[in-house]
């Protein structure tokens, strides 16, 4: 406030002085200055973020890459291991796009309900990767449906009669006796080998049809659209597995009995070379390789016996195609694969000869190398030969020479072992490995016998060409 003189005027203001103002608006100026959001720092600040995220993407770009690689390769490996995998894949597609349809066209939806969605469920479950599989649980399905359904109709007709107290009563027992019998029979072999699905959708719809019966009027009408979408899914899953591109477990399952006897066949062919150290000097590094792996191929029959039962299943459900007529004897391949197991398991002790180091370049050694050379080479000229036969399916001409010439190569080696005297050896070093190398070629040769017979029986039971149809 101004202050009052002593006349009693009021005094005037004194004026704001000029340099104030000239100090307020410099202290302004530069509190500006410093909040300018667009300034240098600010610039500095924003490249710094820029080049953070560009560090940061390349960084992850590098982590990415690897993975990519790896799943880049497994991808190119399941292609190349079986195409067939390909078409597989879109024949399940295409499949369960027809099935689909039924929902998209309203008459069908509606005369069917909801009940098509078990057509669906039909084709997800039934659709296998052979032909003989996907019959195999599409005839299961349909037939345990059948068969299950019009037992549940049954069970709940004679549940009726016997009022509301002892409706629920006998329906609990039936679903109790039928579960449990159904159950233990999956434990028989032969159930279980060619139904075990079977009997998995027989309890299953049983005990739906069972219960739902309870609380529906309508059970008959229900059951009857639920198996004509199953049966409806089923024939879609033939068709389109049978017509398009078919991948035919017989077909499969003969490839890979001529597969394994090719293995055998390779491994002895280069055993002898490999064991006593006879190798072309001029061949590759890659050739010297390739040959090696070659020796490993007789493992995969080691445990090629469940592939070859479920093959064995699954062809027997397929229908006639190519050279495989109606009641093709499918089981006999079966024999032809335990056989052959047994000459892979001689094979297997005959290259833990080659990788327990225990190979003596003893006299006893040089003695049998020859005989021991010619017994494997000749054992895998024999089995190459029944390899090829069974390729064919022709019948296998020179297996009785072949057999005639292993005998007695066999004989001359037994005979080579029993003339040798050696004085001042060391049998456990110098005549073991020899000796124990010769035994297990001897006895390979009753095994190819083995293999011979059941190859020229396969021969006869197929009617492959120049089989003697009288034998």
């Amino acid at each position: 406030m101004s202050e009052l003189s002593s006349s009693g005027l009021r005094s005037p203001i004194p004026p704001f002085p000029s340099s104030a103002y000239t100090n307020y608006s410099l202290l302004s100026q530069s509190s500006y200055e410093t909040m300018d959001i667009t300034g240098p720092a600010a610039n500095r600040s924003a490249g710094e973020v820029i080049m953070r995220g560009w560090c940061w993407l390349k960084a992850l770009t590098k982590r990415c890459k690897k993975p990519m690689v790896e799943f880049k390769n497994k991808l190119k490996k399941v292609v190349t291991d079986d195409p067939r995998r390909v078409t597989h894949s879109f024949k399940v597609g295409l499949a369960l796009s027809l099935v689909s349809l039924l929902y998209y066209n309203k008459s069908l939806y509606g005369g069917y309900g909801s009940s098509i969605i078990w057509a669906v469920f039909t084709v997800v479950v039934v659709f296998e990767f052979r032909v003989g599989a996907t019959l195999s649980k599409g005839i299961n399905r349909v037939l345990a449906t059948l068969v299950a359904g019009s037992l549940g109709l049954a069970v709940h007709h004679l549940a009726c009669l016997t009022g509301d107290k002892g409706e629920p009563v006998l329906l609990c027992f039936s679903v109790f006796l039928l579960a449990s019998a159904a159950t233990f029979t999956r434990f028989f072999p032969g159930v279980k080998a060619r139904y075990d699905y079977g009997m998995v959708i027989f309890t299953l719809t049983f005990s739906l049809v069972a219960v739902s019966a309870y609380k529906t009027d309508e059970i008959l009408e229900v059951a009857g659209e639920r198996l004509i979408t199953i049966l409806f899914g089923c024939v879609t899953c033939a068709v389109i597995s049978i017509f398009p591109f078919p991948v035919w477990a017989g077909k499969d399952l003969h490839k890979l009995m001529f597969l394994n006897l090719e293995h055998l066949a390779v491994f002895l062919d280069g055993f002898g070379g490999e064991y006593f150290g006879v190798e072309d000097n001029k061949e590759s590094e890659d050739a010297i390789t390739d040959k090696k792996s070659f020796l490993e191929g007789y493992k995969k029959i080691l445990i090629s016996m469940s592939e070859e039962e479920a093959l064995t299943n699954f062809a027997r459900w397929e229908p006639p195609h190519g050279s495989f007529r109606f009641n093709y004897p499918w089981k006999h391949y079966l024999e032809i694969g335990k056989v052959t197991r047994q000459c892979a398991y001689k094979i297997e002790e005959l290259h833990n000869c080659i990788t327990s180091k225990i190979k003596a370049q003893s006299d006893f050694i040089k003695i049998i190398q020859d005989s021991c050379m010619e017994l494997s080479k000749e054992s895998g000229i024999t089995l190459q030969d029944l390899s090829a036969a069974v390729k064919q399916m022709t019948y296998p001409k020179a297996a009785s020479t072949h057999i005639k010439n292993l005998k007695k190569t066999a004989a001359n080696l037994k005979t080579v072992i029993k003339t040798v005297t050696l004085e001042n050896a060391n049998v456990l070093e110098d005549v073991m490995p020899g000796a124990m190398v010769a035994s297990l070629l001897v006895d390979i040769v009753g095994c190819i016998e083995d293999i011979a017979e059941s190859v020229i029986e396969l021969a006869h039971l197929a009617k492959f060409k120049g089989a003697d149809p009288a034998s």
